[in-house]
């Protein structure tokens, strides 16, 4: 018996159940409310809790002010108050009141028409496609076009139709009285994005960063007071069945209501939670922001990147004496920091657009780049390109090309940099992708470089203002025979 009840307390701890006792602890209970876990890749988990009176037997109840967007085989119900009320029967009706909807309900039916005119005829509708045709007490036939119609009238509201999607269910209750039901069930039109402002030091060596969580319902239905959860990563799906992964279903099915900070991040599965601490209304067709992560003076580093050559893309050796040679002269300004909380930021950060701002000599802040980011967790470098650095110019050309047969391959670059800037000396790396064969060896070059990957090598040069570097060098590459 003993080890039954360590078993049963095991179970409860599980499913969030408290054991009391009846004299000193209160018991435990659930409160009608919404909640919605928002995956930021367009899918939401809604989880929504209401209040239905039953009869003992067989009961219908109508779950009104679902999504439209509801994926119906994902659908969950269950009695939070008497767990032996089961479903008999569950069906998703979505034949919503509209113009076609009625004209379709009355065919041989009797409605009125009125005409722009003023005009009125009252028949029998035969037909509503490309134009109305009636048939009026005499038998004559007349047709109306659709560009002619004021309005139509009908006598009632046909059956079958609803002015809001619905869940209709068929369910066995034991006892009479008021119960608490929970929904749960996986719906499209939800999405999140993380939206960051930056704004960078005149000197571009302090960074401040503030991030924004936007959420954006076109689900077709207004969620008041939510407790919103946010999933940042990517979720594995399948979208044609609506299935998601069991550990955030099970998550959210466990869900509490309780006061927590503004944002706070947490750790679910393999992905990244952020619960907003206070209840929200996402109301159908709005977006809504709130802010989710700051960090002030964290230390940045821009830099300058020219690249002009092609990526190596394997597959067999390339003799073409003019392959990789593709005139770009633009030279690239970039922006990286960290997220460790070194840096003094101390975040992850979820995908999203990261815009960055400097202040003018005036405080006024300009905008100097937009891009965006992967889902980057705490630790990590952040780089961003910016844009192309309007004072910088580089020039590449090949100054010589020998083929010395069926397996060597030699071939020389010219990299010309030159800055235009009044009082700036800038570094500007020089990425080259040696791109004919895997296979190759630097014979010579006019100044250091580092390997960065298998095929690819990198220079760096410091380019004083309205001056030019010249960088060369000699690549050979040998075959297989």
């Amino acid at each position: 018996m003993k080890k039954l009840w360590i078993l049963i307390a095991c179970m409860m701890f599980l499913t969030g159940a408290v054991i009391v006792s009846a004299q000193d602890a209160p018991e435990v209970t659930f409160e009608p409310g919404v909640s919605l876990a928002i995956y930021n890749q367009g899918t939401a988990l809604v989880q929504d809790r209401r209040m239905f009176s039953f009869v003992e037997g067989e009961n219908r109840i109508d779950f009104t002010d679902v999504a439209s967007g509801i994926d119906p085989t994902s659908v969950t119900f269950v009695s939070l108050t008497d767990p032996l009320t089961s479903v008999i029967e569950q069906n998703y009706a979505f034949d919503l009141v509209s113009a076609d909807a009625l004209v379709a309900r009355y065919i041989d039916q009797r409605i009125t028409v009125t005409l722009n005119d003023g005009t009125g005829y009252d028949g029998v509708l035969l037909a509503a496609y490309g134009g109305i045709i009636l048939q009026m007490d005499d038998g004559q036939v007349i047709t109306i076009t659709p560009d002619s119609v004021r309005d139509l009238r009908f006598p009632d509201l046909p059956g079958g139709l609803i002015t809001r999607p619905t869940l209709r269910w068929l369910i066995s209750s034991p006892i009479a009285g008021d119960q608490l039901v929970q929904l749960t069930y996986l719906t499209g039109g939800l999405n999140w994005t993380a939206d960051y402002n930056i704004l960078l030091s005149p000197d571009s060596d302090l960074l401040d960063l503030n991030g924004w969580i936007t959420l954006t319902n076109t689900s077709g239905a207004t969620f008041t007071d939510a407790n919103v959860k946010l999933i940042a990563g990517d979720v594995n799906r399948i979208y044609d069945q609506g299935v998601l992964r069991g550990e955030a279903v099970e998550y959210m099915a466990d869900a509490v209501f309780a006061p927590a900070p503004a944002v706070e991040q947490r750790d679910i599965s393999e992905y990244k939670l952020y619960e907003i601490g206070r209840p929200v209304t996402v109301a159908d067709r709005e977006t809504k922001q709130v802010e989710f992560v700051s960090g002030t003076e964290i230390p940045a580093t821009g830099y300058f990147v020219y690249e002009s050559s092609y990526p190596y893309y394997g597959g067999s050796p390339i003799f073409d004496q003019y392959y990789g040679l593709s005139g770009v002269t633009t030279v690239q300004s970039w922006l990286e920091f960290t997220t460790d909380d070194e840096g003094g930021l101390g975040a992850d950060l979820p995908a999203g657009r990261i815009r960055v701002f400097q202040e003018d000599v005036d405080g006024a802040p300009v905008l100097i780049g937009e891009n965006t980011i992967d889902h980057t967790p705490e630790g990590e470098m952040v780089s961003l390109l910016l844009g192309n650095a309007f004072d910088l110019v580089g020039e590449r050309i090949q100054t010589d090309y020998t083929y010395f047969g069926s397996d060597v391959l030699e071939e020389t670059f010219q990299i010309t940099l030159r800055s235009r800037k009044d009082d700036e000396t800038v570094e500007i790396r020089v990425p080259e992708h040696l791109s004919r064969w895997s296979t190759w060896q630097i014979i010579s070059s006019s100044i250091p470089y580092t390997q960065l990957d298998s095929n690819t090598i990198e220079f760096r040069a410091s380019v004083a203002p309205d001056q030019e570097v010249v960088i060369t060098y000699t690549v050979r590459y040998t075959f297989p025979r």
